[in-house]
C-alpha cells in the first residue's frame, strides 16, 4: 500500500497566480479608500474610492503627508499611541476623524499596515478607510434611545440610575447634600382618559419643558414612565433650597397648559428626600421621595412634602390596603364573600319632615383589615383606577336595592348615587346607567347621580355633553359638596342640574359662625335663583335643621334624623315612619 504525500502546498502550486491586472482592479474598484505611502510616509498612491471620499485627486495627494486629511481633532498622545502601535506591531486599527478637501469633519475607521523589505526597512505604509458617519448616527441613536425617553427626550430610568449613582458619589467625596424629588402629575389619569393619549402625550411634553426652564443646567430632569419625574439637585446648602426649588416648579406646572383646543390643568404632588440624611444609596433615596409624595397626595395634592421615617410606616400601610382592596374587588358579583355593602342615609323634605331621597354610601370590611372608612380606601381607588368597575358595581346594586324596596312596596323615594370622575368619563357610563335600571325594571328617576364640583369643573365641554345625554334618560343630576370648589356661576348655569348640596363644613359652624351662616344663606338663595333644590348634608343639632329651614333648604340629611343604614334597618326605619296623616 502507498500512501499519498499531496498537501495544501501541493493544491497550491496548481491554482492560478493572480495576475497585477487583478490586483489593479480590486485595488481601484474597491469601496473602501486606500491610500500608499513610502517608507519617508510621503503618498505615492492613492484608488478611486479616496478620492470621492475625501475630496482630493490623485495629482493632489501624490507626494503629500497624510497629515493633509487632519482634522485636529486628536491630540499628540493619540498619534504616539497609533504610531507606538504601527512601530510595534506593523499594524494598528482604529477610529480616527479627518477632514475632506472641503473642510467638513467625518469618522472613519482606519486600518494601518507596514510593508517591510528584506532588510526590516519600512518600505510602505498602506491605509485603507471607511467613512462610519452613518454608523456612528445609528449607535448614536441607539444610545439615545436607550438612555432618552421617546416622548419628552429626558433621561429615562436607566439614565437617571447611573447619573444619580455618579451625583451621589461626588456628594459622598465632597460632603455635600443632594435632594430628589419625586413628582406625580394630579388628575393625568382623567385627562390621559378623556381625551385620549395623544392629547396626554402633548401635555407630558410641555411639563418636561417647564421642569427643564425650572431648575439649573446642572441639576438633573428625568422621566421615570406614565405621569412621573424625578428632579435631582445635587450638591446644595440643605433642605430650605430643594423647598424653593420645590416652589418653583408648583408654579411652573399649575400654570394653564393649550393642547390643540382644548385648555388644561394639572398640578403636581412633590416628594422630597435628602442625602444623606434620607438615604446613602439610589434606591432608599427613591423610595422615601415615593412615601413623602404619597404623604403630598393625602395631604390634598398640589404641594410638597419632605421625607419623615414615619412616612414608610404608613405607605406600608397604604401598599397592604391596596392589596387588600384589590382582592375585595374578586368578590364582587358574589354574594356570599362580597366585602363591599351599601349603606343608605335618609334625605328629609325639610317641610313635611318625610324621607323622599336616600344616598347611597359604600362601606368595605375586609377580612384582614376590618371596618374601612371611605375616607381611606376611596382615594386608593381612585389613584389604582379600581374606581371604575367599583363605581360600576355601586349602579347595579343601587338599582338592585331599589327594586328590592318595590316589592317591599316602598315607592317614591329616589336613590343618589356618587359618580367618580373616572365614571362620568368613561365610555361606558350610558350603557352601565340603562342597563342597570332596564334589568330591574326601573324607571330613571329612580335614581339620581351626584358628582362633586370639582369634577364638574374638569373638562368642561365633556363633562356638559355627558351630562346633557343622562339628563335626556330621565335622570336627575345634582352638584355635591358644592361651595367647597371653584366653579364658574357662568359655566354652572348651563349644566342640566336639578340639585344643590350644601357642603357639610359650612353646615357644622352656622350656630356659631357667621360666616358660614352667611354662606349657607348665600347659596341656598343662588340655588333658588337657577330654579335648583336645596340639599343640606351634616345636619346633626335641632338648631341646625330650624335655619336651614327657615332659609328655604329644601331637604336635610344628617345625624340629627339617621345614620347610613344597612338595608334591613334602613326599611325598619322607613316602615317607622308616620302615615302622612297624622
Amino acid at each position: 500500500m502507498t500512501s499519498d504525500t499531496s498537501g495544501p502546498a501541493d493544491v497550491a502550486d496548481d491554482s492560478p497566480k493572480l495576475s497585477l491586472e487583478v490586483l489593479w482592479r480590486a485595488y481601484e474598484q474597491s469601496h473602501e479608500a486606500v491610500l500608499v505611502s513610502d517608507g519617508k510616509n510621503q503618498i505615492i498612491a492613492v484608488n478611486a474610492a479616496f478620492t470621492r471620499l475625501t475630496g482630493y485627486s490623485a495629482s493632489e495627494a501624490l507626494g503629500q503627508n497624510p497629515s493633509i486629511l487632519a482634522s485636529g481633532n486628536a491630540g499628540p498622545e493619540f498619534y504616539a499611541a497609533m504610531w507606538e502601535g504601527i512601530s510595534q506591531y506593523d499594524f494598528w486599527e482604529g477610529e480616527i476623524w479627518d477632514k475632506r478637501k472641503d473642510g467638513s469633519l467625518y469618522p472613519k475607521w482606519l486600518c494601518i499596515s507596514v510593508l517591510r523589505d528584506a532588510n526590516g526597512q519600512v518600505r510602505n505604509y498602506v491605509a485603507n478607510f471607511t467613512d462610519i458617519s452613518a454608523s456612528k448616527q445609528a449607535a448614536d441613536r441607539l444610545a439615545q434611545l436607550a438612555y432618552h425617553d421617546a416622548l419628552t427626550h429626558l433621561p429615562n430610568r436607566l439614565a437617571f440610575e447611573a447619573q444619580l449613582a455618579h451625583a451621589l458619589r461626588i456628594c459622598t467625596r465632597d460632603k455635600r447634600k443632594l435632594a430628589l424629588m419625586l413628582i406625580d402629575l394630579d388628575n393625568f389619569k382623567n385627562i390621559n382618559d378623556t381625551l385620549g393619549h395623544h392629547v396626554g402625550d402633548s401635555l407630558l411634553q410641555q411639563v418636561a419643558v417647564r421642569l427643564r426652564e425650572s431648575v439649573r443646567t446642572s441639576d438633573l430632569v428625568a422621566r421615570l414612565g406614565g405621569d412621573e419625574f424625578v428632579v435631582v439637585l445635587p450638591e446644595i446648602e440643605g433642605p430650605l433650597t430643594a423647598a424653593r426649588v420645590a416652589d418653583k416648579i408648583q408654579v411652573a406646572l399649575a400654570e394653564n397648559y393649550r393642547v390643540n383646543e382644548h385648555q388644561l390643568y394639572t398640578t403636581p404632588s412633590i416628594g422630597i428626600s435628602v442625602f444623606p440624611s434620607d438615604g446613602g444609596d439610589p434606591g432608599i433615596l427613591l423610595r422615601n421621595a415615593d412615601s413623602a409624595m404619597y404623604h403630598a397626595k393625602n395631604a390634598g395634592r398640589n404641594n410638597y412634602q419632605f421625607y419623615a421615617s414615619r412616612m414608610n410606616e404608613a405607605a406600608g400601610e397604604r401598599l397592604q390596603m391596596e392589596n387588600a382592596l384589590r382582592q375585595a374587588m374578586a368578590s364582587i358579583g358574589l354574594p356570599e364573600t362580597c366585602q363591599f355593602s351599601l349603606h343608605l342615609q335618609p334625605q328629609i323634605a325639610a317641610k313635611t319632615g318625610r324621607v323622599v331621597g336616600l344616598e347611597a354610601l359604600l362601606r368595605w370590611k375586609s377580612p384582614i383589615l376590618g371596618a374601612i372608612s371611605p375616607l381611606r380606601f376611596i382615594p386608593i381607588a381612585e389613584e389604582t383606577g379600581l374606581i371604575q368597575p367599583l363605581g360600576d358595581w355601586v349602579v347595579w346594586e343601587c338599582c338592585r336595592l331599589i327594586h328590592e324596596m318595590r316589592l317591599l312596596d316602598i315607592h317614591g323615594i329616589r336613590v343618589a348615587i356618587n359618580i367618580s370622575a373616572q365614571q362620568l368619563r368613561h365610555e361606558n357610563l350610558l350603557l352601565l346607567v340603562r342597563g342597570a335600571l332596564a334589568c330591574y325594571e326601573l324607571e330613571p328617576d329612580a335614581i339620581e347621580l351626584e358628582i362633586t364640583e370639582s369634577t364638574a369643573m374638569q373638562n368642561p365641554d365633556v363633562t356638559l355633553n355627558i351630562l346633557d345625554q343622562l339628563a335626556g334618560m330621565g335622570i336627575k343630576l345634582a352638584i355635591d359638596d358644592f361651595g367647597t370648589g371653584h366653579s364658574s356661576l357662568a359655566y354652572l348655569k348651563h349644566l342640566p342640574i336639578k340639585r344643590l348640596k350644601l357642603d357639610r363644613s359650612f353646615v357644622s359652624d352656622i350656630e356659631t359662625d357667621a360666616n358660614d351662616a352667611s354662606i349657607c344663606a348665600a347659596i341656598i338663595a343662588l340655588g333658588h335663583n337657577l330654579g335648583l333644590e336645596l340639599v343640606a348634608e351634616g345636619v346633626e343639632t335641632q338648631m341646625q335643621s330650624e335655619f336651614l329651614s327657615r332659609l328655604g333648604c329644601d331637604y336635610l340629611q344628617g345625624y340629627l334624623y339617621s345614620k347610613p343604614l344597612p338595608f334591613d334597618a334602613l326599611i325598619a326605619y322607613l316602615r317607622a315612619q308616620p302615615p302622612l296623616s297624622e
